[in-house]
């Protein structure tokens, strides 16, 4: 949530609408789609463009560095790696639109060095990465690159106060709501919500310093550290943290004061403050254009606790039986769906900006995420259809024996909410296929560089399939080189494939352009630059080059 978080049903939506039937049926098919909607999960920003480029030869040190991201960034940790293997600290760095701007150290020698950096998005994930580049000439050997870890007990941590933070302002929140605006709480759902928003005050806190933890790649046993909650709270998670605090709150205090007026607005105002805490970070929430995709998390998110706040307390009415119970279902069947529309239409949006195509459901991780939530939600929407068609009407009726059993088939749905509940706090570690199809698109490029000649080579996107070449030839000392042609040569040996040759052309802004090209497989390909600098020269430069899948 970083997320944004999903997906729940209650019997009361079921078995409210018993003198509704044909409107019921549209509402529910319109309700699925919505609860199948991916949430907002904290994904990785991706590395669009890097100056220096990966691997660029430089004739002078730079003046900066520049990452463009595919999204909004804040820098958490950058250094540089010079070629003695010393390590320098960057600081004083700027984000312009979504391009972090560092200024490089004074007096950069010649030889290798490695950009490190790590980042966090603007919804709260911590990536990092490192750029190889030259001064002069490459060194001997770069220093090699940190390798991203990951920490279980961290990542366990923080899955399971997710949880509670979802119980919390969903079951907890929701359930203030239903008080306001449908019934008075039985006890055992009032004291159940007290206990829900009272853990999530605890665990909100506790989730910023997870937070920081694992943007810093720092051990569970570094909790106690400040740095990890300072970097917590500096990332767009710590807003999300503190709204979510503030709901919580509201909750405590409308569920303390009387029923009445006052109480209602309050609870009006936590429900308000959950939707916007999980619209606060989150990637659907940081996805273009934010101006649809803020607002329907925020909708999304209001109308889950508006469902999954209604399922215990209808469950201790029913089971209590007597007017109450009547009448608290035909208001909630009156106001459900009020919040079931907005909850439809932005559930599917988010699920196109997230999935972005069918076959991602069993391409990705977080699409078989999505589809063990799809089973969840199916046995759910069993115990729904069972309430609505076979259990209502008698329990209307006064029979106690359909009575106890719908209670007993509402907490069942309880538990498979809390089984969605953990499904989807698993979004927080899996990229959304959207950002993944981001970072298929980034290119790939070289650096070759000979005597008489070099070149910057740049496929894009940098994966298997389609491509374009866009490559920039120099004199070997940097100077502009009018070369008469450039020929393309691209082969790969351990797939079988024999040379292929593509002549390139000049569109008019100083590179050469070759377009309709085709790479068959991923995996290391062999290039070739042929450059031809007069009818009794050419030079050949050649290297290897990363292909992904």
């Amino acid at each position: 949530m970083r997320t944004q978080h999903r997906r729940v049903t209650t019997a009361g939506r079921h078995i409210g609408f018993a003198h509704h039937e044909p409107s019921l049926r549209t509402i529910l098919l319109i309700f699925l789609l919505a609860l199948l909607a991916p949430q907002a999960a904290l994904a990785h920003a991706s590395l669009l463009r890097a100056e220096p480029a990966e691997n660029a030869v430089l004739a002078a040190a730079p003046g900066s560095f520049r990452l463009t991201f595919n999204e909004p960034v804040s820098p958490l940790v950058l250094r540089l790696v010079q070629p003695d293997g010393t390590a320098v600290t960057l600081g004083d760095a700027r984000l312009e639109d979504a391009t972090l701007v560092i200024p490089a150290p004074a007096g950069l020698g010649p030889g290798t060095h490695v950009l490190s950096w790590r980042v966090v998005s603007e919804d709260g994930h911590p990536v990092g990465g490192s750029v190889v580049f030259s001064i002069g000439a490459p060194g001997a050997g770069p220093p090699p690159q940190a390798a991203e870890t990951t920490d279980q007990p961290v990542d366990t941590a923080i899955w399971l106060v997710r949880i509670a933070i979802y119980a919390a302002l969903f079951l907890g929140v929701g359930a203030v709501a239903f008080r306001a605006a449908i019934a008075p709480l039985p006890r055992g759902a009032a004291r159940t919500a007290a206990v829900l928003m009272l853990l999530g005050l605890a665990a909100a806190p506790v989730s910023v310093g997870l937070q920081g933890l694992d943007a810093l790649e720092m051990p569970l046993a570094e909790l106690g550290r400040r740095v990890a909650w300072a970097t917590g709270w500096s990332t767009s998670y710590g807003t999300t943290a503190a709204l979510a605090v503030l709901a919580l709150a509201l909750g405590l205090l409308a569920l303390a004061l009387r029923r009445g007026r006052i109480s209602a607005a309050i609870a009006l105002l936590a429900l308000a403050a959950t939707g916007t805490a999980l619209a606060a970070s989150g990637h659907a929430s940081a996805a273009a254009p934010q101006i649809l995709t803020r607002p329907a998390v925020f909708l999304h998110a209001v109308g889950i606790a508006a469902w999954a706040g209604a399922l215990l307390p209808l469950g201790l009415l029913l089971r209590a039986g007597g007017p109450g119970a009547a009448t608290a279902l035909r208001r909630f069947s009156t106001l459900i769906p009020i919040a079931v529309l907005p909850l439809a239409a932005a559930g599917i949006l988010l699920a196109v900006v997230q999935l972005g195509q069918v076959s991602a459901l069993w391409t990705t991780a977080y699409g078989q995420v999505f589809l063990v939530k799809l089973a969840l939600l199916l046995a759910l929407f069993g115990l729904a259809a069972l309430n609505r068609w076979h259990l209502t009407k008698p329990a209307e009726a006064g029979d106690g024996q359909a009575t106890r059993r719908l209670a007993r088939s509402v907490a069942a749905e309880t538990l498979l909410v809390l089984a969605i509940f953990a499904a989807a706090a698993t979004w927080r570690f899996t990229p959304p296929p959207r950002a993944l199809a981001e970072a298929a698109a980034r290119p790939a490029s070289i650096h070759i560089h000979t005597a008489p000649a070099m070149a910057d080579l740049t496929i894009t996107p940098g994966r298997a399939g389609p491509v374009s070449a866009s490559i920039v030839v120099l004199t070997g000392d940097f100077g502009p080189l009018d070369a008469k042609e450039v020929t393309l040569v691209l082969s790969n040996p351990a797939a079988g494939i024999e040379p292929i040759r593509r002549k390139a052309v000049k569109p008019g802004d100083g590179s050469w352009q070759v377009d309709g090209l085709i790479i068959p497989v991923p995996g290391r390909w062999t290039v070739r630059v042929d450059v031809l600098i007069s009818d009794f020269e050419i030079a050949k430069l050649e290297d290897v080059i990363d292909i992904r899948p």
